[in-house]
């Protein structure tokens, strides 16, 4: 056996040669612990590490341990001849601290490998063991502290076990930072009774007593006092809740007479109340380690601290602190407790009547459902907060009556934070009666020394506070009330939103409208239907019922749709409730805007749907105010269309038609068909912009009121403050999107090849495309390219063709996607046509004559009147007309018609036979239909006309077939 060992810093280790011949060694780094560590030596310090040296010498069967600092042997264990050390943290010689910062210790250190029992063994050393030898004090006190520890972790120790073995290791442990540690560590334990606790706490509290005061350690003998001090307490706690219900209501407990003014306000909150229970009472996830028995008497001791006879209760997470009031308070609201015994004896520990009122209100306010449900608990209440104000400090005497009250300013201020609505009203009501019978009293003393006045100013003051906070209670209990609604199809991930008084005050002048807007998104409420609600607001009529509603009753489910009619009809009072309380903040055109807003946002994030950009454009139209009107559309422009808008229109271009499917999601982020639907909101918001924007100087901008109790309001900015802000658009660069939005949305619609609607502009046109609508930009003038007109016209030609023949694909009940402003295709067309420098009267007679084409005889007639050059549209009906009779003679070849055909003159017989009655959509057409066009194209064509005689030739030739049997 060789050791290296270094004189200057390790002594030699008394080792002797014979019986450590072909030894075996070891080392063990052990590190100290984070208990230890904190007793021995200070917290700035890093953690002490110790190495001890394992030998196992086979010739003796022995394993020692020795300690390598002090030298002496820590431990010897016998063991068998024929074992094996294995010592797997070898490492490099000559490496320095650098370079070895990076070895980890392998997890064991030592392995004792015993092929006899077949078994591996570790070695693992206290690191108490390198700080002393054996029979030191401090050694063997960590170790009773130890012993402390595993028995308080025992699970099946009887309590009568546990005080005894608890008390004589605390007894025996000599050490003053030890034994607070392990005094702290019974304190902590949920194995430990409060008898346990009383019982060891008042031995070691005797035992520094009959020391000399001064061996006794000033801090350990504070912390036994104050634990015994909240021991006692929570003793006495747990025998007031303990007390029947006839001890727990004395007289001098139960609510004063005369209090009809809060009883009046009940009265009159009821319905708002017991809707809002409802709504709020449906079943709850509640896991099994959520607190819901009594405190125990570890979470009491943490919670509260002891210095000086004053109790102070520490604020930890939110659930601590309502378990910590639930324990002092809910004896007293479930009618257990006496309160003003309670108070007593909480103001006898030293508690201070600020945290006993916080503590009361936070049990009062998180365990709404049971406040709700629990009888009295109002007058309860009432008995509790006076006993608390009865309290010593609760008002100074030199408080002045024009101020307000720090102390009733706590209770307004836990009120206004509060989420639960329904029992932060009660609070409020509850508190303002309280305060008001305190207020009385205190000016009654103070009536002798000052004026009558003065004691009414100070009256008026703090009862002005408490009717603001009422007022913004009962109206928050109102638009809670509404937006906990359950919704027929929530969104995906949605939630009942919850709102404080704090929270609308800090939301700004929109926050109402806002937590509405949600609201009526969640509710898939319809924009028509929210419109009649807002114009019903104040009226007692009822509102008529959805589509679905109104035939629910012809159906099987006729009984759910009546069911869904009364939510539908509950829904449209509350909300017209809401709007009556909130008559400034939701308004009609804040609301509307509001929804515009949430339903352009929800649309931003799935654009799939269609539907919520379509629906948002119909709330910008409900605004009435143009200034509101214009603000919001052009930042639902510049925000989430433009860019869209920009890339359908280069993908258009790019392909020469009506996209995929596939090339409509990679570059505009959406299907064709929601595509087709955003090119016509986009159509509708540029119109809505341009009235709006030409409206502005006929009516003034809207006002930014607020009601008188919401005054206080701060926060962003509402949607009608940064309408307001907008700057104005410049006009002809929204006529000039709003006719490239057209052309784009007719193109999809009807499917239009070749459809390139940029390139029916030119440059000019062009570089004004998708830029700030409140620029000035450099737009066409003047006359046009012919070839471009001659490209614009063909456009709006194939446009025509594609209405009238979708006409007669899906039948005239369902036309395709009308324009906007629900006209029809024509006269969007015919109004596209002076911009692009179109003749309308072209377009006018090609529509005629699309329309004769399709057998759409009666709509024809009716465009007929608005043409202008008559006689080259009777030319063009003539053509029709001739194909019409070539059909009938020649293509169907009944004998009738073969008889006539040669009775006719020999020059309308060889012009029928050059008509081709293929170009003819709908060629089979009542001859009746064919005598009146035949008429109508005389009338129009003058006598001199070439074709005039030929028209005559026609009349006679289809009298005489509609003569024939």
């Amino acid at each position: 056996l060789t050791l290296l060992l270094s004189p200057s810093r390790i002594p030699p280790l008394p080792l002797s040669p014979s019986g450590y011949r072909d030894a075996q060694l070891g080392w063990v780094q052990v590190c100290e612990s984070r208990g230890e560590a904190e007793a021995g030596g200070s917290p700035q310090f890093p953690r002490r590490h110790a190495q001890f040296l394992v030998i196992y010498a086979p010739r003796r069967g022995i394993l020692e341990v020795w300690g390598t600092q002090h030298g002496p042997r820590v431990g010897a264990f016998t063991v068998g001849k024929h074992c094996r050390l294995l010592y797997p943290g070898y490492r490099l010689m000559g490496v320095n601290s650098v370079t070895s910062q990076g070895w980890q210790l392998p997890t064991q250190q030592v392995y004792l490998l015993d092929p006899a029992s077949r078994a591996i063994r570790t070695i693992t050393v206290p690191f108490h063991l390198a700080l002393s030898d054996k029979k030191s004090e401090r050694a063997r006190d960590m170790h009773l502290q130890k012993r402390l520890n595993t028995l308080l972790r025992s699970r099946d120790i009887p309590p009568e076990t546990l005080e005894t073995e608890a008390k004589s290791i605390l007894l025996d442990i000599k050490h003053p930072a030890i034994r607070k540690q392990a005094l702290e560590s019974l304190m902590s334990s949920k194995n430990a009774s409060v008898s346990t606790l009383t019982v060891v706490t008042g031995a070691l509290l005797d035992s520094l007593q009959e020391q000399e005061a001064e061996a006794v350690d000033e801090a350990l003998l504070q912390l036994c006092t104050s634990q015994l001090s909240l021991l006692q307490l929570y003793t006495d706690i747990q025998t007031l809740n303990a007390q029947g219900a006839e001890q727990a209501n004395p007289d001098s407990d139960t609510v004063e007479p005369g209090d009809g003014e809060m009883d009046s306000d009940l009265a009159r909150l009821r319905p708002i109340l017991q809707q809002y229970t409802e709504l709020n009472s449906r079943p709850s996830v509640s896991f099994a380690q959520d607190p819901s028995g009594p405190l125990p008497v570890r979470s009491f001791l943490s919670q509260l601290e002891c210095e000086g006879g004053v109790v102070r209760a520490v604020r930890g997470p939110d659930s601590d602190w309502t378990q910590l009031g639930s324990f002092l308070f809910w004896g007293c609201v479930c009618g257990e407790s006496a309160p003003h015994r309670l108070c007593e004896r909480l103001q006898a520990a030293g508690f201070s009547p600020q945290q006993l009122l916080s503590l009361c209100l936070s049990v009062w306010l998180s365990r709404e459902r049971e406040v709700l449900r629990t009888p009295q608990a109002e007058s309860r209440l009432h008995s509790l907060l006076t006993a608390l104000s009865n309290m010593t400090g609760v008002v100074e005497e030199e408080w002045d009556l024009q101020s307000v009250s720090p102390w009733w300013q706590q209770v307004r201020t836990a009120c206004s934070q509060s989420e639960s609505s329904g029992a932060a009203l009660l609070a409020g009501l509850v508190g303002h009666r309280v305060a008001k019978s305190c207020i009385n009293s205190l000016a009654k003393k103070k009536f002798e020394a000052e004026c009558l006045s003065d004691s009414w100013e100070a009256v008026s003051l703090e009862l002005e506070q408490w009717a603001v906070c009422l007022r913004q209670l009962e109206d928050t209990l109102a638009l809670q009330t509404l937006l906990s609604l359950p919704s027929p199809r929530p969104p995906p991930g949605s939630t009942s939103t919850r709102v404080t008084v704090r929270a609308l005050l800090e939301a700004g002048r929109g926050g109402v409208a806002d937590s509405v807007a949600k609201w009526v998104f969640r509710q898939d409420l319809p924009p028509v239907l929210l419109r009649e609600i807002l114009q019903a607001r104040g009226e007692g009529e009822s509102l008529r019922q959805p589509p679905a509603e109104e035939e629910g009753g012809k159906e099987e489910g006729g009984e759910q749709k009546h069911q869904e009619g009364q939510e539908f009809q509950k829904a449209a009072g509350l909300l017209r409730s809401v709007c009556l309380r909130f008559p400034f903040s939701l308004s009609a055109d804040l609301l509307s805007a509001q929804c515009c807003w949430e339903y352009v946002v929800q649309w931003n994030r799935d654009p799939e749907e269609g539907r919520f950009l379509s629906w948002s454009v119909e709330h910008l139209r409900m605004i009435s105010n143009p200034h509101t009107q214009h603000g919001i559309a052009v930042m639902m422009w510049s925000t989430f269309i433009v860019k869209r808008f920009s890339a359908a229109a280069f993908l258009m271009e790019k392909v020469g038609k009506a996209p995929k499917d596939r090339l409509c999601r990679r570059d505009v982020g959406m299907g064709d068909g929601p595509l087709t639907s955003f090119l016509g909101s986009c159509t509708q918001v540029l119109q809505i912009l341009m009235e709006a924007d030409a409206g502005r100087d006929e009516v003034p901008p809207p006002a930014l009121s607020v009601e008188e109790v919401w005054g206080g309001v701060e926060g962003p900015s509402s949607m009608l403050e940064l309408a307001l802000e907008q700057r104005s658009v410049h006009y002809p660069l929204v006529q000039h999107h709003a006719l490239l939005a057209a052309l784009l949305f007719a193109a999809m619609t009807f499917n239009i090849r070749p459809a390139r609607p940029l390139g029916l502009f030119d440059s000019k046109g062009k570089n004004a495309f998708f830029k700030d609508l409140t620029s000035i930009q450099l737009l066409p003038s003047g006359d046009t390219d012919p070839g471009l007109v001659c490209l614009r016209q063909e456009f709006l030609l194939k446009v025509m063709s594609g209405w009238v023949q979708s006409l007669v694909e899906v039948g005239e009940e369902y036309p395709p996607p009308s324009p906007p402003g629900g006209e029809q295709w024509s006269a969007l067309v015919l109004e596209l046509a002076p911009p692009l420098q179109v003749n309308s009267d072209l377009l006018r007679r090609h529509l005629v004559c699309e329309l004769y084409s399709q057998g759409l005889d009666r709509r024809a007639e009716e465009v007929m009147l608005e043409v202008e050059d008559r006689e080259v549209l009777g030319s063009q009906l003539l053509v029709l007309t001739g194909q019409r009779l070539s059909y009938s003679l020649l293509h169907t070849q009944t004998r009738a018609g073969m008889e006539l055909l040669a009775r006719l003159p020999p020059v309308l017989c060889t012009w029928l036979k050059a008509m081709d009655p293929v170009e003819l959509r709908c060629p089979s057409v009542p001859l009746s239909l064919t005598s009146r066009l035949v008429t109508r194209l005389i009338e129009m064509l003058p006598e001199s006309h070439g074709q005039y005689s030929l028209a005559l030739h026609l009349m006679e030739a289809v009298e005489a077939l509609d003569t024939e049997p």
